[in-house]
């Protein structure tokens, strides 16, 4: 074994890799500062899964999105020798390599962490694949988790606002075992990819308390129990306690050393330190220095996900949970999100952007959004008539429903696409103001807001952000945060800092009051916000159910 560094060396680095949802990147950092020295991208070969399996031609069913799991080993075999060449930096000082995913995204595997879709006759078959985050295929089963424990008073049920998302682990075991009951009981681990992956760097199962808490839903040192699952389906009464339980690992944590046969994909010192597996954004609080209560951290990309700690759990309608330790130890972390942004504005600029405006974009040099954001920025606030629902992949919070669809409302004639491109923006900035006002009803103070992701660059939606939300922002300095907060939960592994706030203290970053509101158009979003309330409660709290009846029409179509 090479002689490694050791952790209080200046010189020692971490690895951090974050794995999106369609690609994964590794950072390299230096322990003392957080300075980044070099980072790597691989996308994934197979990207998202949505229509057909790979070398198939046989449709899958709407709504479900599936990852191959060689495409996550190829980023430790590829982005991380890579990065780590380009630092300059011999493999000899890097101490520990921590990781984190996109979550729920969740895969049936043997009981030696064996993918199913990689075993003989499984490979033609959709339910042994990894479910992506956003497979919303399992909102029937959602549901019928939620009403069951509703009836039966589970008390776990109000730590996640009241609903259960069919993002989750158990509503995806449950539509495993629905639809392909031996592939359900082929399976041995129902394991999420964030533990997963780490798995396959030390050799040994691990399971980390946010994916447990936040995904799993295990709250007070226990999973739903065998009869409130068997009411469910008779059939599922064990999935808990034979395809998930395990041993819980703090955050920072070491889950093991790195095998010989990792350090051979990656590069990297056989046994150095590997950490806790953790998801995206919950790590990306390191990264931005928003450990501390009351600092709300949003990342901004395909999705927003919104985390902040606590000092005491208390019950907000619709987040996504509030977990003992699931963001740091000794605090509450909660979360919250939404399941669509970054993916409705590509969706605009993909599908619905006109030919003219590409050929504008392109004498100017500048892309779709970037011509759009221009056009919409000249406009007045409120000029465009227009205010949308931001439910193009239905709504995580604060309603947890996935049959929910996008509305756009005050469409006219003189519509041009800036405008609606300029009401998408908004919309997600209204749906990231219901869910603070959410927190600040059940008696949560957001004293703060922090934006990390790829979105943060972009100055159009920042400033869109501020006025809604009338406060100012920082905004994360690094552009790879969450594989940043890899990398300082890998120096609170291998030791290198006490725990997860001193090394965030070290090694994160945030630029204060980055964006600051105007008063002007904050008070006209102010009457834009009454607006789109009015059409969030009609069309997602009961007043009509026209959106869930299309989505029922239009599945009727696609499946007959």
């Amino acid at each position: 074994m090479p002689a490694i560094v050791s952790a209080n060396n200046n010189d020692a680095v971490v690895i951090g890799v974050d794995f999106g949802t369609l690609s994964g990147r590794a950072v390299v950092v230096r322990v003392r500062d957080g300075a980044e020295l070099a980072t790597a991208v691989h996308p994934y070969a197979h990207g998202v899964v949505e229509t057909a399996l790979p070398g198939s031609s046989v449709p899958l069913p709407p709504d479900t999105a599936l990852q191959v799991p060689a495409d996550y080993r190829a980023v430790l075999a590829d982005a991380v020798p890579k990065a780590l060449a380009a630092s300059g930096v011999p493999a000899s000082a890097v101490i520990g390599i921590g990781t984190d995913f996109t979550a729920c995204t969740v895969l049936p595997t043997t009981a030696d962490g064996t993918p199913l879709c990689e075993l003989p006759g499984f490979a033609d078959r959709p339910h042994a694949y990894p479910k992506l985050w956003k497979h919303h295929a399992a909102q029937r089963e959602a549901d019928e988790i939620t009403a069951l424990a509703a009836e039966r008073g589970e008390p776990w049920l109000a730590r996640y606002g009241g609903r259960i998302s069919s993002e989750w682990e158990f509503a995806k075991g449950l539509q495993v075992l629905r639809e392909d009951a031996e592939v359900y009981h082929r399976t041995e681990r129902w394991i999420e990819a964030a533990d997963w992956i780490v798995w396959e760097l030390c050799g040994r199962e691990t399971r980390n308390v946010c994916t447990a808490g936040y995904k799993g839903m295990h709250q007070d040192g226990a999973w739903p129990s065998r009869d409130y699952l068997a009411a469910l389906d008779p059939r599922f009464a064990g999935f808990a306690e034979d395809k998930i339980a395990h041993p819980l690992a703090q955050l920072g944590g070491r889950a093991g050393g790195l095998t010989e046969r990792a350090a051979a994909w990656t590069g990297l010192p056989e046994g150095i330190a590997v950490a806790v597996g953790n998801v995206d954004a919950h790590v990306t609080a390191a990264a931005a220095q928003t450990v501390a209560p009351g600092r709300m951290l949003a990342v901004m990309g395909t999705s927003t996900c919104h985390v902040m700690n606590g000092t005491a759990a208390a019950e907000v309608p619709g987040m996504c949970g509030v977990v003992r330790d699931g963001i740091a130890p000794g605090l509450w972390g909660y979360e919250a999100g939404q399941s669509g942004v970054g993916d409705i504005f590509g969706w605009f600029t993909d599908r619905l952007f006109p030919a003219e405006y590409a050929r504008e974009a392109a004498d100017l040099g500048v892309t779709a959004h970037e011509l759009l954001s221009r056009k919409a920025a000249e406009r007045p606030v409120g000029a465009h008539g227009l205010i949308a629902l931001d439910w193009h992949s239905g709504n995580r919070s604060v309603l947890v429903d996935h049959d929910l669809s996008g509305v756009v409302a005050g469409l006219t004639l003189a519509t041009r696409p800036e405008d609606v491109y300029a009401a998408l923006v908004e919309a997600t900035a209204f749906g990231t103001r219901t869910i603070l006002d959410a927190f600040a009803g059940a008696g949560v103070p957001v004293e703060e807001v922090t934006l990390a992701g790829g979105l943060k660059r972009n100055a159009f939606v920042t400033r869109i952000y501020a006025d809604v939300l009338d406060r100012p922002l920082h905004v994360a300095d690094s552009d790879e945060a969450p594989a940043l907060g890899s990398a300082i939960h890998a120096a609170v592994a291998a030791g290198a800092h006490p725990d997860i706030a001193a090394a965030s203290a070290a090694m994160g970053g945030a630029t204060r009051d980055a964006v600051v509101p105007d008063p002007g158009r904050a008070a006209v979003y102010d009457d834009l916000y009454r607006i789109y309330t009015e059409l969030h409660d009609h069309f997602g709290r009961g007043g009509s159910d026209a959106l869930h009846r299309l989505r029922a029409l239009r599945n009727r179509s696609l499946t007959r």
